[in-house]
């Protein structure tokens, strides 16, 4: 199976960077040697600052055997996601692509390196209750195309000992509602957990529900572009996925990955 497509990659990483050749040109090179012909680059929401719209143009232009596409990262920051939110809105024309994701419960990052003990302070079922919440007040919230690692609360390890499904019915079925993708995302494999996101339950239950999958790394350097591809082939091949979602100015197609070479 030709995976060819990311959407959602990093190039500011984790600290605010402004746009230019020297940041944004290995990310194509990297893509190139990978067979990744199509991606998006999705920076936090609250590093907007350093995105330049104009500096991007040229570098899509300058590497027109890619189709490279504009996008974002929305996520729940308690700090700066009212400010996130409103950057998308003013620039909602020139974003291909946004990215919804929760990355806080209330001011607690759970997915950071050393957060793990914050698991430990209350019933596991309550945070998934909190986190499904969470997700539901995002896609209510709008502004997004499509759902980034829907289980990222399952990072560490931790999760409910029955049902694990069931915190995230209610979020697929808004999803449908709202029209939205959902993302494969291989960045669980290099993680605690060990597995991809979403968990194969829920991605089979989006599948029954009709809902377009996106594929993703999530990579934070150039070499993380397309990592575990192989492992991905084998999960789709596992799933009966063989098409992908692509956005173009927040319209969606659905291309069958077997016409990969044809693209």
């Amino acid at each position: 199976m030709n995976i060819f497509s990311d959407y959602h990659m990093h190039p500011q990483g984790h600290r605010l960077q402004p746009y230019g050749r020297a940041l944004l040109e290995p990310w194509s090179d990297a893509a190139r040697k990978k067979g990744i012909r199509e991606f998006a680059i999705t920076d936090h929401d609250r590093y907007h600052a350093g995105v330049d719209f104009d500096s991007f143009r040229e570098w899509r232009d300058r590497n027109e055997d890619l189709t490279i596409r504009m996008g974002i990262e929305l996520d729940n920051d308690p700090q700066n996601s009212e400010v996130g939110l409103a950057w998308v809105q003013r620039n909602w024309e020139k974003l291909d692509f946004v990215l919804g994701s929760v990355h806080f419960l209330g001011d607690w990052p759970f997915d950071r390196a050393g957060e793990d003990v914050g698991f430990s302070r209350r019933p596991i079922e309550e945070i998934y209750r909190e986190y499904a919440d969470a997700l539901r007040k995002l896609v209510e919230r709008g502004w997004i195309d499509c759902l980034a690692h829907l289980d990222l609360i399952k990072i560490f390890g931790f999760r409910p000992k029955a049902g694990f499904l069931g915190y995230f019915e209610e979020v697929l079925l808004l999803a449908r509602e709202r029209d939205l993708a959902l993302e494969i995302s291989t960045a669980g494999w290099r993680k605690p957990v060990g597995e991809a996101y979403p968990d194969e339950e829920i991605i089979r239950r989006a599948r029954e529900m009709g809902i377009p999958i996106t594929l993703a790394s999530d990579a934070h350097s150039p070499f993380q572009i397309g990592e575990d591809y192989e492992r991905l082939s084998l999960l789709l091949k596992r799933l009966g996925i063989g098409e992908v979602a692509l956005f173009e100015g927040h319209k969606r197609k659905i291309v069958p990955l077997a016409a990969a070479e044809r693209l």
